[in-house]
């Protein structure tokens, strides 16, 4: 049995250092993720002014519930999603003028339905060059709270963001939701605000949350269940056996759910109290509807040409406005790859072939660096015209992985 460890969750490390800097008190965060997006998320923390320590397997937070203690303050948040929503909602909560800018790849990311939202609820805010992009300043007075409605059709973390705010407003927030996408990653943000001390009231896609603020706690980081994906589903494709410790039935992620559409073409899978195991079999084809876990539709998509039959992916329009269109980048890589694929707005069809060597054109995506790895492992000769921006959630990721490959059970 081979057994991978799997650094810490992006998502949940994201959303701990937001509730750590809101918090009353000295937060921990065991064994963070340490990539670009999260040392982005936390030097934009220390640019706001907060105390942030960083050791080896060990992050310390000291919280300012009052908000940013640097007015005036100027944060980059490179490439992050979570960075470039989540901080200036934070900032939006403290008093003084703030400034945010991002990536060109993150500032073609849209932003308007959060920044309309919180326009509504009486925040100064000023886009700088296309409306509802990066960059954009605040001119922070704190917020007073009521009620606000919110499409996050296109991210949940627009909603997370309105969430995590929440507890930091004078009288509390009232959320009616339109639309949704990504819903697990919105109940791994509920639970993290127990953690630290908020009961959010659901009410189907009504959501009311309590001011209050939030206590400091000492917060473990469970692993990264997108990233564990491409293990998984290199156990699929090549018949072996992989175990992630850490991730179990009670884990976070939604994204673990990868697991159930690899058994539902073929892999065998044991999700365990605290780790899950996947061992190939013959893939099939099937129809599976990713909206909820649309991360890891390039996962899938790298592993479907391998199946016996056609794999069509449906719902997973949201990922076509990632760090690139993810569902034009799988098409275009497949072809590449001499496979047969057919695309419309919010699906993608893969059907049966013996993909042949190709440069992967990555669009600076890690997601689609990680994914056709996956596929390597069948089709010697796959490279890739940008491998290095596997940084931003695992920079280790190529030494694993092929640590993986090479041992033997």
């Amino acid at each position: 049995m081979a057994v991978v460890e799997i650094p810490g969750s992006k998502s949940v490390t994201a959303r701990a250092l937001f509730l750590a800097a809101a918090a009353d008190g000295v937060t921990t965060l065991a064994r963070p993720l340490v990539s670009d997006d999260t040392e982005g998320f936390a030097e934009g923390l220390l640019g706001l002014g907060y105390q942030v320590v960083r050791e080896p397997g060990e992050w310390r937070i000291t919280g300012r519930p009052q908000g940013p203690g640097t007015d005036g303050a100027e944060v980059f948040c490179r490439d992050g999603a979570t960075t470039a929503r989540f901080l200036p909602t934070l900032a939006a909560a403290g008093h003084g003028t703030f400034h945010f800018d991002a990536s060109a790849q993150m500032r073609r990311r849209p932003l308007g339905p959060l920044t309309t939202a919180l326009r509504e609820l009486g925040v100064d805010l000023e886009h700088h060059g296309q409306d509802g992009h990066h960059p954009l300043s605040i001119r922070a007075n704190g917020v007073a709270g009521g009620e606000v409605t919110l499409d996050a059709g296109l991210s949940s973390q627009y909603l997370t963001a309105l969430l995590l705010l929440g507890p930091l407003t004078r009288t509390g927030l009232r959320i009616d939701v339109t639309d949704l996408v990504s819903a697990p990653y919105v109940e791994i943000t509920l639970a993290m605000m127990r953690s630290f001390g908020v009961e959010v009231q659901r009410e189907g896609n009504v959501f009311s949350v309590p001011p209050g603020g939030y206590t400091a706690a000492r917060y473990p980081i469970e692993p990264d269940a997108s990233t564990a994906s491409y293990f998984f589903a290199a156990a699929a494709l090549t018949g072996r056996e992989v175990t992630v410790p850490g991730l179990g039935r009670d884990a976070l992620q939604g994204d673990l759910r990868f697991v159930e559409v690899l058994a539902r073409l073929g892999a065998k899978v044991e999700v365990g109290a605290d780790a899950t195991t996947v061992t190939g079999g013959a893939l099939t084809g099937g129809t599976v509807n990713m909206r909820d876990i649309s991360d890891t539709m390039p996962t899938l998509a790298a592993i479907a040409p391998f199946a016996s039959g056609p794999v069509r992916i449906e719902d997973v329009y949201n990922t076509r406005v990632k760090e690139c269109d993810r569902l034009d980048a799988c098409a275009e890589n497949l072809r590449r790859l001499g496979v047969r694929v057919e695309t419309g707005r919010d699906w993608i069809e893969i059907h049966p072939g013996a993909p042949k060597a190709a440069e992967i054109a990555t669009h600076g995506d890690h997601r689609i660096v990680m994914s056709f790895a996956v596929t390597g492992l069948r089709t010697p000769g796959v490279t890739f015209d940008d491998p290095g921006c596997v940084r931003k959630t695992f920079p280790g990721f190529h030494e694993a992985f092929a640590a993986w490959a090479a041992r033997q059970d």
